[in-house]
């Protein structure tokens, strides 16, 4: 969470972390932040997390086949 953003508290910030120290955009104007994802987003997320995956089932099936010889 970056400086700007420490008024989110327990929520996350938008940049992730990643804007190095408030050069996010996320600065604490006042005004009312948005908390969802659009479909867009969330797709991308899913199939993002769904690559992970199917990397995590391929490690396994490796090891398991490894186990086996």
């Amino acid at each position: 969470m970056c400086d700007q953003c420490k008024h989110h508290h327990d929520q996350e910030c938008e940049c992730e972390g990643q804007c190095g120290g408030g050069e996010c955009g996320c600065e604490d104007s006042g005004h009312f932040h948005r908390r969802y994802q659009t479909k867009d987003e969330q797709i991308s997320g899913l199939e993002t997390y769904l690559a992970e995956l199917k990397l995590e089932v391929q490690a396994v099936e490796e090891h398991l086949a490894e186990l086996r010889k």
